[in-house]
């Protein structure tokens, strides 16, 4: 029963088998092979238009990367106050952008609202010098307890950024499990809605070790592939990352690697929902859910031998919150998760004894 987190899972077979395929066949170096050239137009493909794409091998460098070509290091650059790049990632994002300000903004379930956000941005005033100046918002998708952005929050919260001088990222290192959830389409969930740059994850969701920083449009980073080289994330045998992403967007592998982990979510989260002192804390949109249960049901969780993470938060109304005798937990599903698993996980909490 291991429920900690999607990175716990393995790779997707038809992944696995095109990183083989791509190791017997001799390519020119530095990302600079048929795959990763196929793998950039497949992503131009799914997003409907001509996207600029670089490939790295984490999220961390996704983010961080992407942010410093998005923002300067005298900028500040907005995010949740619990967001990954926030809380998660190390100040890799201040390293990368040599020193930009990461500022949090409060929200409830992890996402920025336009008032907070209004309310942020008129802290920092531009021209003023001892402040650092407005340079990048940055959105998860999903967020930090799971939830999603609708289209409309996206474009509102891109619109206010935009008014302000202010350049637009999304952190999607779980987009396709969002998108799946949102019915969306990529272009809808990105660039329609004003984003200007994109971390897109695949590792979480069957990739070895595979993202892709997109760029909307080629004046946004004219001198990312220095940027990317010269941080230490240009990978000299770049075609096995062009091979997993080939192979991820191949016949819309993502999005049913996506729509099964998503589905084992809403599986969990109904069943578990009616188990004795058990709720949810936020409404299950991708494959997180987030759940209020007694103490006793941890304890059997863990005598169990069951993997997930007891949680903490500012992002959740109080009144939802845990109680005495309560603990909020984390359970994260993959593509890869079982019916038997989250049959006998949901059995521990309705008889903890």
């Amino acid at each position: 029963m291991d429920f900690a987190s999607d990175n716990g899972a393995g790779v997707a077979a038809e992944i696995l088998d095109a990183i083989a395929a791509s190791s017997r066949v001799r390519a020119p170096a530095y990302g600079a092979d048929d795959h990763t050239a196929r793998a950039a137009a497949m992503l131009s493909d799914v997003f409907e238009r001509k996207v600029e794409v670089f490939l790295v091998a984490t999220g961390t460098a996704a983010n961080a990367l992407a942010l410093a070509a998005l923002a300067r290091p005298w900028e500040a650059v907005f995010c949740h106050e619990e967001a990954h790049i926030h809380d998660d990632e190390c100040a890799a994002p201040e390293f990368f952008t040599g020193g930009a300000k990461l500022v949090g903004v409060a929200g409830e379930g992890g996402k920025v609202t336009p008032e907070s956000l209004r309310e942020t941005l008129a802290r920092f005033p531009r021209g003023l010098v001892k402040s650092p100046q407005p340079g990048a918002l940055s959105l998860s998708q999903a967020t930090e307890a799971g939830t999603i952005y609708s289209r409309e929050a996206i474009a509102e919260l891109c619109a206010i950024a935009h008014a302000a001088g202010v350049r637009t990222h999304m952190d999607g290192a779980r987009f396709a499990n969002a998108l799946v959830a949102s019915g969306l389409s990529p272009a809808e969930m990105t660039w329609r809605a004003g984003v200007d740059a994109l971390s897109f994850g695949a590792t979480k969701n069957g990739a070895l070790a595979c993202e892709a920083v997109i760029f909307f449009g080629p004046a946004l980073a004219p001198d990312f592939a220095y940027q990317r080289k010269r941080g230490g994330h240009t990978l000299s045998k770049g075609r096995f990352l062009g091979a997993q992403m080939e192979a991820y967007l191949k016949g819309g592998l993502w999005l049913r690697l996506a729509e099964r982990a998503n589905g084992a979510a809403r599986a969990l989260s109904e069943r578990l929902a009616a188990a004795p002192g058990a709720r949810i804390a936020w409404t299950t949109e991708a494959n997180e859910v987030f759940a209020v249960v007694p103490d006793a049901t941890v304890a059997a969780w863990r005598g169990a031998g069951a993997k997930f993470y007891e949680w903490s938060t500012r992002s959740l109304d109080p009144e939802r919150a845990a109680r005495p005798g309560e603990t909020l937990v984390r359970l994260v599903t993959s593509f890869e998760t079982t019916e038997s698993e989250i049959a006998r996980l949901v059995g521990f909490a309705r008889d903890p004894g």
